[in-house]
């Protein structure tokens, strides 16, 4: 009988598995690249253990016993947790853009290095707001949110169902647009700043033509900026931690 039972409670196993695995790849704080994969992998496995009772009477019975049923289940559940994984990671993506914006108008948009929460390349303002949006995912215990879209993903998208693919394509528009949209508004207060200065070096420049004011002014530049980006670092990361949540809130169903 346990020989019997054991292949269909595999084959289910290894269905679960794929959707979380790939979901935690992707997902904000539980899938960045500065956790090793092993890591990563450990956790989706212990996780599909945990809700392989809850989960498991969502699957038709006999898929262990059709190969061709079986590959069309598992491109499903692949495709449904990295729908899921980057719908989560696009939320976290407005660092970035603030970052670039920052650093552009404070003359340092060429001081790059390696994000660490992505391995990638990008400018120290992105990369120190990424890191510093993970850790207060991790202190709110927003990850505990983003691992309910994950397991939640079972009663939005339930297993054998047809992938909407419309809807998914919709979303990531949709996400993308409010990742511009919020880098934008959390920078808004160093475009102003940006302009101010840029205008009154314009005119200090008409007044005196012989003397270099943008090269003497760089340095004042940067530290007004840095002054700037310390008062309003608190305030901005408190307020971009609302969109965070209200953006991994939709991944839950209410």
């Amino acid at each position: 009988m346990i020989i019997r039972i054991l292949p269909e409670v595999t084959v289910i196993y290894i269905l679960i598995f794929a959707r979380l695995g790939s979901t935690m790849m992707l997902m904000p704080a539980l899938g960045e690249t500065a956790i090793l994969v092993q890591a990563r992998l450990g956790f989706a496995l212990l996780t599909t253990l945990i809700l392989y009772p809850l989960v498991a009477k969502t699957y038709p019975p006999g898929l262990s016993h059709d190969f061709s049923r079986l590959l069309v289940f598992l491109a499903g559940e692949l495709a449904v947790g990295l729908a899921v994984g980057l719908a989560g990671r696009l939320v976290m993506a407005a660092t970035q853009v603030a970052g670039t914006i920052i650093a552009n108008q404070l003359g340092l948009g060429f001081a790059m290095s390696v994000d660490p929460t992505q391995g990638q390349q990008g400018v120290l303002f992105g990369n120190f707001l990424s890191v510093l949006a993970v850790t207060m995912v991790f202190v709110t215990d927003l990850d505990h949110l983003a691992l309910a879209g994950a397991t939640s993903s079972f009663q939005l998208f339930p297993p054998g169902e047809w992938i909407p693919v419309g809807d998914f394509a919709k979303a990531s528009l949709l996400l993308v647009g409010e990742a511009f949209q919020i880098g934008i508004q959390m920078s808004a207060p160093f475009l102003a700043f940006g302009l101010v200065f840029q205008l009154g070096l314009g005119v200090l420049s008409k007044l005196m033509p012989q003397f270099q004011i943008y090269f003497a002014a760089m340095p004042l530049n940067i530290a007004a900026g840095m002054v700037l980006f310390s008062f309003l670092i608190v305030t901005v990361m408190l307020w971009y931690m609302d969109h965070v949540r209200v953006g991994l809130s939709r991944l839950v169903p209410h």
